[in-house]
């Protein structure tokens, strides 16, 4: 599938991509507001692309149809995961990376973001990636497929760096998940800069400040 994107360019040299994946229920457009907050002066050029995820009936509000990057069938969130659309959104993603790579962005130039479902397509899809990335955002996520993680994860991105922000009150990824999922990240490697923020199910300013610094240390370090 090729999903539909917002695209937002800071300078007209571009030479670096993130791509940006929104969470349940949202769109491209979500986090479009973050760029100017995010973006340092001294950056490179940077082409930020916000996919729509497909419309699908969603188990846990009533099949109800909306954006989602899979299924979800309860609260617990690892219960009946739906891997074949998890799959289905990794290899979607891979082909934007691949439409980087075709614009002249290598993949080392490439940093995959995600808040909550769409970061845990980033960390999936990005840690199962062939080719290294620049780096890896995880917003109130966690990691899904974790029977099929080790076997299944690229050498090629065993050290790549990992930016991990979470709500100390998030409701709906409970703090406990995500940490269950940094250890096991962690425990086989992974460089993993782990923030935690007393917010709900969100972003908040002194989040993106910690991100600034380390997407600056990526871009231009």
């Amino acid at each position: 599938m090729s999903l539909p994107t917002v695209e937002h360019e800071t300078a007209t040299r571009l030479t670096h991509s993130v791509i940006w994946l929104h969470g349940l229920g949202a769109d491209g457009h979500d986090f479009e507001p973050i760029v100017p907050e995010l973006v340092a002066q001294e950056w490179p050029g940077l082409r930020f692309v916000f996919p729509h995820a497909p419309v699908r009936p969603v188990t846990l509000n009533g099949g109800m149809p909306m954006r989602a990057w899979y299924d979800i069938a309860g609260v617990d969130l690892t219960s009946r995961q739906d891997e074949t659309g998890m799959r289905a959104s990794i290899e979607a993603v891979q082909k934007l990376i691949a439409r980087e790579n075709e614009r002249g962005v290598p993949d080392e130039r490439i940093v995959l973001a995600g808040f909550s479902q769409g970061g845990a397509i980033a960390l999936a899809g990005g840690l199962r990636h062939p080719r290294r990335l620049a780096g890896i955002v995880a917003l109130s996520t966690y990691l899904p497929m974790q029977p099929s993680f080790e076997a299944e994860r690229s050498a090629a991105n065993a050290t790549t760096p990992i930016f991990w922000g979470h709500g100390t009150a998030d409701p709906i990824v409970p703090l406990t998940r995500g940490v269950q999922s940094r250890d096991v990240l962690q425990g086989l490697g992974y460089p993993v800069e782990w923030h935690t923020y007393a917010m709900p199910h969100s972003v908040c300013a002194e989040e993106i400040a910690h991100l600034r610094t380390w997407m600056g240390q990526r871009l231009i370090g």
